[in-house]
Formats: C-alpha cells, structure tokens, sequence
C-alpha cells in the first residue's frame, strides 16, 4: 500500500495573487466594474488555492489516485494495468507546477519542484511531481509487475 502527501509553497504564492488582485481592486474602486473584476478574479484564485494546497497520490487497490487538495476539484486515478513502464523523471519548466497538459510531453500533475515519476500508458505520458520519487517509483514497478532498473 502506498500513501503519501506533499506540500508545497505554491498556495502561499497564489495568496499573494490574491492579495495583490485585492490592492488592485481597492486602487480601481473609482473606475466603473473594474474593482468588481478584479475581485471576482481574487475570488476564483482564492477558492483555487484551497485546491493546491497538497497533493495526495495513494493506492487504491486497483488503481493509483493523485488528487490536489484539501478542496479535490482536481484529481485523476489511473488503472495499474493501464501503465506499461514507470521511471524517475524530472519536469521542467514549461511543464509548470498545477495541472497541464502539452502536446508532446504528455500531462503533469505537480505541486512543487521538479522531480517527479513519468508513467508510461501505451502512447500516453503522465508525470507525477513528488517528494518521494524513489518509494512511488518502488511501489508502481510492484504493482505493474515491471523490474527495477
């Protein structure tokens, strides 16, 4: 069984956008529906950096769960016999922390930093960005039956 939960400094800097969107609407209170944008934006990034706070990726007997949280509006599971190799990898920047997807370079779920394990579907890749790459990398070639390298 596999669990863990990693966190990272990225919900103090989307509070901080919201901080920052807030001054925004106070200096445009004068202006006609400007503060009212400015705080609908604070607003949705408020909500958003409850949903980024950690990232959880566990086992669930069949399948491995990744989700963002506390708030889950983000998260995927994916089936152990829908991955075909798993490997340390590392993200870079244009991969972004949050969840992305880029053509070519397959989706990245990621909290903070850029270590992470590459899954293999088939064709597809997905990166998931972690603390603990060597015991999720251990567990994932248990459970898909893959050798250690």
């Amino acid at each position: 069984m596999y669990h863990h939960t990693q966190t990272g400094p990225l919900h103090h800097i989307l509070y901080a956008t919201v901080g920052i969107l807030l001054i925004g609407a106070w200096f445009t209170r004068g202006v006609p529906g400007m503060a009212v944008i400015f705080s609908i934006i604070a607003a949705v990034v408020f909500v958003l950096t409850f949903s980024f706070t950690t990232l959880t990726v566990e086992d669930e007997g069949d399948r491995l769960s990744i989700r963002f949280g506390p708030v889950p509006l983000f998260r995927k599971t994916i089936p152990y016999t829908d991955i075909t190799a798993v490997e340390p990898d590392r993200t870079s920047v244009i991969d972004g922390w949050g969840v992305h997807y880029i053509p070519g370079r397959g989706s990245t779920y990621n909290l903070w930093g850029f270590d992470c394990v590459k899954l293999t579907l088939g064709k597809k890749v997905i990166r998931i960005g972690s603390d603990d790459v060597e015991n999720l990398v251990a567990f994932l070639r248990t459970k898909i039956g893959q050798s250690p390298s």
